[in-house]
Order: C-alpha cells, then structure tokens, then sequence
C-alpha cells in the first residue's frame, strides 16, 4: 500500500507521529520517502539520533516548518503522495488561555495542509481528530471540530483535483506526553500522599499507539474521501485509573477544570443517521452532498436513530487490572 510512496507527517516527532513512521518503515521496507514536518529542530535532532530512526535515515527528510506557514509547506509538499497531519496545539487548559493560538495552529493550520495539499497534487490526507471535537465545550475541541469539517468539506473544495481527504478520531493515548498516566506516575514517584481526580464519575476512553496507528493506515487503505473514522476503543472511570497507578494513595476530587467533560464522546445522536458500523470502528458519513464520491460498504450496518457513542456509555470496559497491563506494556 505504502511501498514506493512519499509521506509526510505534520507534527511528526510527537507521539503518534515517532510510533507512525516507525510502523510505516517496518511494515513497508520500500516506502520512497517519508518526510517529518515540524517546527521544533531539537526533538528532529533527538529523533534522528533514535536507533529506530537511525538505521532508515536515508529514507527520512527532517523538515523545519510551522503549519502556520503556508509558504514553508508548499515546499515541503512537493512531490508527496500522502500526508498524515498530526500537528496540533492540544492541552485543554492552555488552548482555553491562548485560545486564538488554538485558532492558527489547528484551523488555519488545518487549511494550509488542505491547500498545499491540493495546490502539489496530493492523493490522500488523513487527519488526526480527538473526542473533545464531538460536541466540544472547550476551545481545543471546538478547533478540532473546525479542522475536522474543514478537512470532509476539502472533498469538494478541491474540484476536479483528485486529492482526498478523511479524519480519524480516537480518545486519550495511553503513554502519550499529554496522558494523565505519567502525571499520576510523576505524583506517585515523588511521594504525593494523593492523587487528583476532578470528578469521581469522570470516565475516559483510553487505546494503545498502535491501535491509532493501526485506524490510520486503514484509512490510507480504503478511505473514499469525507470518511471520518472512529475506532472502537474501550473506557476506563477515573478512580480506576489511579488505583492502576498507585493503589495505596488516597484520591481527592478536586473538581472539574475549566473545559472538561464528566464523559468524552465519540459520535453524538445527530451524527447517527449518517453513521455505519465495522466490527473494529464506525465510520461517520458527510452530510455534505459530495457527488464525486460514492460510498460502497457492503460489510457495513447502519446503527440505530438514538445511536450514541461516549465512554459513559460503552460496552468495552478497563478493568484495574486491564490498565496496570497496558501501563507495563508502554
């Protein structure tokens, strides 16, 4: 699938975007190129310095630029043949206090990535979207959820180019620089006699790395154009998840932070009439009319009227002992 192509990825030497490329130059030994487009030269230096990395370094081009920076990803772009944006500003609290920084980086950004991409003849964009852009209530989301209609609404702003464009959307990555986890571990290592929950009720999605790697190459696959794909991923309560971490520190409810949620969705009742069900994700359709593409699922089931997906209300759970496993295995 990959094999012979250039790929760029946006924001990518952050989490997703190391264990991404990674995946790509195993699984593909004869991908051309893959390019890594971010604006930080000190962690390209460190990532070019990793032995993974180290060993394909002929076939990765570090590329210094801002998807602010229209102009800079013009030239980047060139000759590409599949761009994967992961770069985003993406902790809540900051988004909410620096929230038109939010605004450049995660919608004029998104539309940049849309216009070079279409503009250097580009066959496929897949973009990375969270839950917190399901009915958002916090800045972070709200971007998110512009970039996300953005990116859907690029099937048809590209016109008779034939760039295409899909969304995946998945929950909090265990192991991730922005996860709760290595807070909590951070607390329980220097001695803290409680950790903080804001809420006792709080429940969240939690998957692997490898499971959002895993959603992003099917949508390379077999994505259409205007796809946003959600994976099926289980939930975890909050008091679950520190006791996993350190079972012998008291919890205190410290009360819900500006833009969060008691429960994170996935795909809210308005989005089921346009959304089919796979047996590892569900696929949310664009209401939009795009009549260049037609949709062909033959292995798909419509979910139901009322259908609604949110890691309150999820029929995959972590147990205590589910969480301490993934935590050893990260």
């Amino acid at each position: 699938m990959l094999n012979g192509k250039t790929i760029l990825v946006t924001g990518g030497t952050g989490s997703f975007g190391k264990k991404f490329i990674k995946t790509v130059l195993e699984k593909y030994p004869e991908v051309k190129k893959v390019i890594i487009y971010s604006r930080d030269e000190f962690k390209q230096f460190m990532m070019s310095e990793m032995p993974e990395f180290k060993q394909y370094i002929k076939k990765l081009r570090f590329f210094i630029g801002d998807v602010r920076d229209k102009e800079r990803m013009m030239r980047a772009f060139e000759s590409v043949d599949i761009v994967v944006h992961a770069a985003a500003l993406k902790q809540v609290p900051a988004c909410e206090y620096n929230p038109f920084e939010a605004i450049k980086t995660n919608v004029m950004g998104a539309q940049n990535v849309i216009d070079c991409s279409i503009d250097n003849g580009v066959k496929k964009v897949v973009a990375l979207s969270t839950d917190k852009a399901c009915a958002p209530i916090n800045i972070y989301g709200a971007t998110k959820l512009c970039s996300d209609k953005l990116f859907i609404a690029g099937n048809a702003y590209c016109g008779s180019k034939d760039t295409r464009f899909s969304v995946v959307r998945y929950g909090n990555v265990a192991g991730s620089r922005g996860s709760v986890i290595p807070f909590f571990q951070k607390l329980a290592k220097e001695g803290a006699k409680e950790l903080p929950i804001t809420d006792m009720r709080m429940t969240r999605f939690w998957l692997k790395l490898e499971q959002a790697v895993e959603m992003v190459l099917e949508a390379i696959e077999h994505m259409q154009g205007g796809e946003l794909y959600v994976k099926k991923i289980p939930s975890m309560r909050m008091p679950d998840l520190a006791a996993a971490i350190a079972p012998n520190l008291k919890i205190k409810e410290v009360g819900i932070r500006p833009g969060e949620k008691i429960h994170e969705q996935m795909i809210t009742k308005e989005d089921a009439p346009n959304t089919i069900e796979f047996k590892d994700f569900y696929i949310i359709l664009p209401q939009i009319n795009l009549e260049n593409i037609d949709y062909i699922y033959p292995n798909a089931k419509r979910v139901g009227a009322d259908f609604e997906y949110h890691s309150g209300n999820n029929d995959k759970w972590l147990s205590i002992e589910d969480m301490k496993k993934l935590i050893s295995e990260i």
